[in-house]
């Protein structure tokens, strides 16, 4: 058995001192640091925070390498590299390129996803798939290629369900009766969410009653929320059975916004990076599905200056929602663990700190930088 001590642990309601986390494989307990048991071998926190792993629901790449890649070496590199940022699971993501292309990523990702979950695994646990498009609206495609949008289609999905567990599609490319997100949500477990999308407020409404839960990178590439055309963005925000994504990079989505959607949406709000290959490189030339992207001054674009994700760290989007708003930090850390969980559906094993669920923590210093990764029980990362 092990135990971390002398830590601020950071739990779904709040900060407790003074109490340690045993762990094997799993959460044992969180008792007083007098109670630990005398045969445990001591994790020591020096200090600083102690989270539950961090889940990444929307990342595209990182150190160079991209999802669409379709390369199972690419899927290992983005893992392994995913652990000095906190993150103990995520969805490699793939956007709107070849339909070809797409389904290499989903047959690397399928092939890597049962060794994931083992000890011996060099890397953040695969959780599955976010399937980016390409069933997406043309005039909202941010960095999305066009030539490969199509229409949503339940037989893709459902073929492939085994792997993806979010698809972000566009609502109104459906047909009227919403037919194809009907389909997927009948017939799988997959997360329909709505993003890239022109939908009018009554169509994202209406989607949502088909099935639709969940909202991609909130006010981005969708219909904005106005006096008299509410959009994509107020259906989100009025429907408590919808979660939001959120880039926390304070370039995507102003600072000042943070507290308006968190004071809305809760613990229905998930904090993502939309993270580039060109994550944890320096500022230079890149690509993502082929197109080039520029990296200068901490933020991503496409050659004709549109805004094409980010570069951030999970752990560093965690702290900048902290340092930039009044929401508590207990709640900015469940916005990047408890809350993705409970999207998809996997709150009982992950995302909190708590007995019986799975002994995925992060270590960090009083900046948030992370110190120690641990994913079911084995330290997988050391700074």
């Amino acid at each position: 058995m092990f135990a971390i001590k002398n830590g601020k642990v950071i739990l779904e309601d709040g900060i407790v001192l003074d109490k340690a986390v045993l762990f094997t494989d799993k959460i044992v307990g969180i008792v007083d640091e007098s109670e630990i048991p005398a045969d445990a071998e001591i994790i020591d926190a020096e200090g600083g925070y102690v989270t539950p792993g961090l889940i990444e629901l929307h990342i595209h790449g990182y150190l160079g390498k991209d999802v669409c890649d379709a390369s199972e070496e690419s899927i290992r590199i983005i893992s392994k590299g995913l652990l000095e940022n906190g993150v103990t699971g995520y969805l490699p993501t793939t956007m709107t390129v070849d339909m070809e292309v797409i389904t290499g990523a989903i047959e690397s990702v399928r092939a890597l996803m049962a060794e994931s979950r083992t000890p011996e695994f060099d890397g953040t646990q695969i959780l599955g798939v976010h399937a980016e498009g390409p069933f997406i609206s043309e005039s909202k495609k941010g960095a999305q290629d066009p030539r490969y949008i199509l229409k949503p289609d339940a037989d893709f999905v459902k073929a492939n369900s085994d792997v993806i567990r979010v698809i972000t599609l566009a609502p109104e490319e459906d047909d009227a009766d919403f037919s194809q997100i009907r389909r997927i949500t009948a017939e799988t477990d997959v997360v329909v969410s709505m993003g890239h999308t022109s939908a009018d407020y009554d169509t994202a409404i209406a989607g949502v009653k088909a099935g639709v839960r969940h909202a991609t990178h909130l006010f981005n590439a969708m219909t904005p929320l106005t006096h008299r055309g509410p959009g994509v963005v107020g259906a989100a925000l009025n429907c408590d059975e919808v979660s939001t994504e959120l880039i926390v990079d304070t370039h995507h989505v102003n600072k000042a916004l943070f507290d308006t959607v968190y004071k809305l949406k809760g613990r229905k709000l998930v904090f993502i990076t939309d993270c580039l290959p060109a994550g944890g490189l320096p500022e230079g030339e890149y690509t993502l599905g082929g197109a080039k992207i520029i990296y200068k001054n901490d933020l991503c674009r496409l050659e004709d200056g549109t805004i094409a994700g980010s570069v951030l760290k999970l752990n560093k989007g965690v702290w900048n929602v902290y340092t930039n708003s009044k929401i508590p930090l207990h709640e900015c850390v469940n916005c990047a663990s408890l809350n993705p969980a409970t999207t998809l559906g996997i709150q009982d094993k992950k995302g909190s700190i708590k007995e019986g669920k799975d002994a995925d923590f992060v270590i960090l210093d009083n900046e948030f930088n992370v110190k120690k990764t641990i994913i079911g029980g084995k330290i997988k990362y050391e700074a």
